[in-house]
């Protein structure tokens, strides 16, 4: 990563009353936005609707949206200037991120049931897998030490 180009997350909170359709009119919004502004997405998601930790103008819930962008920083405080304009946006909060860049995630509509039971099936064997090792691991140590006293006696 250059030192030009930062790695940055906003969450932003719509208000729960809008229709779904309207969330993705916001999300679309949102990301051309931030491209016109300089900005570049590397991964938008909306995390649905869930209940606030508190009353945020007279709502008790929200729909949250995540989206991860790259860019010199300069395109935030417009983004963040569109979303404070907006009605619909009851919060928003950017944050700069350290470390390595997000890696998109597959969506989950897409994935079958045979997929989800091979992913399941491949969990199961290699948590067996690490029990042996760990089992293995456990009674090597004792061995170890019974040899040893064996040895000195």
């Amino acid at each position: 990563m250059n030192d030009q180009q930062s790695y940055y997350e906003t969450m932003y909170i719509l208000r729960p009353d809008i229709a779904e359709d309207e969330v993705t009119n916001h999300i679309d919004k949102y990301n051309k936005l931030l491209e016109e502004f300089g900005g570049t997405i590397l991964d938008s998601q909306m995390r649905g609707k869930r209940r606030l930790a508190y009353q945020i103008a007279k709502h008790r819930e929200g729909i949250y949206v995540q989206l991860s962008h790259q860019g010199d920083g300069q395109h935030i405080f417009k983004i963040e200037k569109a979303m404070r304009l907006s009605e619909d946006v009851i919060r928003y909060m950017t944050v700069k991120q350290e470390g390595p860049l997000p890696t998109s995630r597959p969506s989950t509509k897409s994935s079958t049931k045979a997929d989800d039971k091979e992913n399941l099936e491949t969990k199961v064997e290699s948590k067996e897998e690490q029990s042996v090792v760990s089992a293995n691991t456990s009674t090597s140590g004792k061995d170890d030490t019974e040899t040893k006293e064996n040895a000195e006696s």
